[in-house]
């Protein structure tokens, strides 16, 4: 028997028993021969050293599994036993339903015991043989338990303190822990507490890294048990042509005396990666046995927005729901503004915002922001535009004043969803309009006294119609209407004087000839009346009128003056008779009064006043006097014998507008004696 170095085993190393090497590394006779002549020499035992990661990727599959085994029996036979009675073997093991798996163990006994054959006993899921645990192999005999019968076989050399054990064609129920009891003979037996928990396992493990991220290399790993020194298993991704710059390794790794067989895919993932199922799967060369798992990958993004509102055409008083809904990974935290006040917040993918009984006070802009954590946030914007309603009440820029001649601008503006129509009327005659406008400017370059008036604003879309009236008031001189004329009829003339002026003129005529000027302020002469802007003056003359009688109506305000002679109307009844002019009116003074009907009354056809020639002095003075007289002569002071005659005139026709009712009505003649 080979002498150990006092270090122990862990210093001085363990050879490898022939039979061992042999079943390993039978098939390649130059490493056979290798490790035959480490070991041929019983006084230096061999030293391995054996790396803790190794690359077979670069070995054929045969070769790979020489390397796997050789390495396995290294690190047992490398370790460190615990003491006098200690024994080492992997605390967990894990193996494929239906493969092998061989369990490393290595156990020691007191030096001063030199037994002549060491025996040993595997147990299942108890350490004292007093509880009757079923026997899983047993080196003196045969016997084992039925579950067991024709599935065990010691790898290991038990007079080389080795009693790795392998167990086939595993099943479920020979999951479990398995103990070792070394037999030295006589009372030299020990059950050791060190124990294997073997795991039976139907899929490989695949290990995702600790975050998938967009653009970020990631790397995954199928871990896939070899612990089975007769069978390799072959690992192959399913499912992985889409990614992006994907890479498939291959390497082995052993942690605590297990060996694993470690795929590797590498790649780029993108958003389009997240929630994509991939799948490694696990065969057996020259068996049917089929392993498999799938993994879903769960890549990291910043948040986007998929979907927010429109701008929409709401309706005053409506009920809204503006929805925002984002793809992020993780979950990312959302939240609703209006300009910088939070109105909702919380994690999610589809937040809701709803706004009860609408009115213009929501009108603004809208915010749906997501942010991703400390890594990224981003927004959508959506506009509140303005309420689909029907126009408000438009605004005008106040009445307006001006004075004629004058430039003059009006402002009308109103709010609406859609825009409206404006239109501006002036006495239902459209004056000027928009299209799908907020507001609708007037300009007027030289205002007239024809601009003056009421106007209204008018603004109407689908939804309604609104208006507003203003006023445009022009301020100008008098202006003499066509319709001032006298007109002769009988023994009366009546003039009229209709003016056009704002402010209100002074109204008064004017007769030249005879020195005399009469106003309204002389009402037992004069009626005057207004309506709107127009003032009209009524004067009334009793008694014939002369060819060289003019009248002028004179208009003025703070404009202007006016002066207009006055043209005569057709007349019915020619009268030879002086003009008098007296507080009843013009009355017939002659001795031979007679009525005489003129085929050509007198008629002035000059538009303008102009003064006529002059009288010589014994006319002007006689009229002067009987002006005077007739003026200032109190009423009923004439002392006239009078005689009355019945004349029918309602048959006679009339064209005059401003003839009175009185002169269609009987008259008598009036004789003066």
């Amino acid at each position: 028997m080979p002498q150990r170095d006092a270090r122990g085993p862990r210093a001085a190393g363990v050879c490898c028993p022939d039979f061992i090497c042999m079943l390993k590394l039978g098939a390649y006779p130059s490493q056979q021969r290798v490790l035959k002549s480490q070991c041929s020499d019983t006084d230096a035992p061999a030293t391995f050293k054996v790396p803790s990661r190794v690359d077979t990727t670069s070995l054929p599959p045969e070769k790979m599994k020489a390397a796997g085994t050789l390495l396995t029996f290294g690190i047992l036979f490398g370790g460190t036993l615990g003491g006098p009675w200690s024994a080492w073997m992997p605390q967990t093991i894990v193996a494929f339903e239906g493969t092998c798996v061989a369990i490393p163990c290595r156990f020691d006994y007191p030096d001063e015991l030199r037994p002549s054959a060491v025996h040993g006993i595997w147990y299942f899921n108890s350490p004292y043989p007093r509880n009757y645990p079923p026997v899983v192999y047993k080196s003196r005999t045969s016997i084992v338990h039925e579950s067991f019968q024709g599935r065990t076989r010691l790898l290991g050399d038990l007079q080389a303190r080795n009693c790795t054990l392998q167990l086939g064609r595993l099943s479920p129920e020979l999951a479990g822990k398995y103990f070792f009891r070394g037999d030295l003979g006589g009372y030299n037996q020990y059950t050791y507490s060190e124990h294997s928990n073997l795991e039976i396992i139907n899929k490989p493990t695949i290990v995702p890294p600790a975050a998938v991220v967009v653009g970020t290399e990631a790397e995954l790993r199928c871990v896939v048990p070899d612990n089975c020194p007769t069978m390799k298993p072959v690992v192959s991704w399913l499912h992985h042509e889409v990614l992006e710059e994907q890479a498939v390794f291959g390497q082995l790794e052993e942690e605590s005396g297990t060996w694993s067989q470690v795929s590797l895919l590498k790649f780029r993932p993108s958003r389009e990666n997240d929630g994509h199922e991939l799948g490694c799967q696990v065969t057996y060369p020259n068996t049917t046995f089929l392993f498999e798992a799938f993994a879903t990958l769960d890549v990291k993004y910043v948040p986007r927005i998929l979907q927010v509102n429109s701008s929409l055409e709401i309706t005053e008083g409506s009920h809204v729901v503006l929805a925002c809904v984002v793809d992020s990974n993780p979950l990312a935290l959302l939240a609703w503004f209006k300009e910088e006040a939070v109105l909702r917040e919380e994690p999610s993918t589809n937040l809701t915002l709803e706004l009860d009984n609408v009115t213009h006070a929501h009108d603004g802009i809208y915010t749906c922001s997501s942010h991703g954590g400390a890594r990224s946030q981003d927004s959508w914007f959506w506009l509140c535009g303005s309420l689909a309603d029907a126009p408000r009440k438009p605004s005008v820029n106040s009445s307006v004043v001006a004075v004629e001649g004058e430039p003059v601008t009006i402002l009308c503006t109103t709010e609406s969803n859609p825009e409206p129509i404006i239109t501006i009327f002036k006495e239902k005659q459209i004056v000027a309009t928009v299209v799908y406008e907020s507001e609708l400017l007037l300009e007027i370059p030289a205002v007239t006294h024809e601009d003056d008036g009421e106007y209204w604003c008018v603004a109407e879309n689908q939804y309604g119609q609104r208006g507003s009236a203003f006023n445009l008031t022009v301020e100008f001189a008098p202006i003499i209407l066509v319709e001032s004329k006298c007109t002769a009829a009988r023994d009366t003339v009546q003039c009229v004087c209709a003016v056009l002026a704002n402010p209100e003129p002074v109204i008064s005529f004017e007769l030249p000839t005879r020195n005399v000027t009469v106003n309204e302020t002389d009402q037992e002469f004069v009626y005057s009346q207004k309506t709107g802007y127009t003032v009209t003056s009524i004067l009334t003359l009793r008694g014939e009128p002369d060819s060289q009688l003019f009248i002028v109506c004179s208009a003025r305000n703070l404009y202007g003056t006016k002066n207009q002679q006055l043209q005569f109307h057709h007349s019915i009844w020619g009268i030879s008779h002086e003009l008098i002019l007296i507080k009843d009116g013009w009355k017939n003074v002659n001795e031979n009064s007679s009525f005489v009907q003129l085929e050509h009354p007198p008629m002035a056809y000059s538009g303008e006043y102009r003064p006529p020639a002059a009288l010589d002095k014994s006319e002007y003075e006689r009229r002067l006097a009987s002006d005077k007289h007739l003026l200032n002569k109190p009423e009923g002071s004439l002392d006239l014998n009078v005689d009355y005659a019945n004349i029918d005139f309602t048959k006679l026709a009339t064209k005059d507008s401003y003839t009175l009712t009185e002169e269609l009505a009987e008259y008598a003649e009036i004789r003066v004696k």
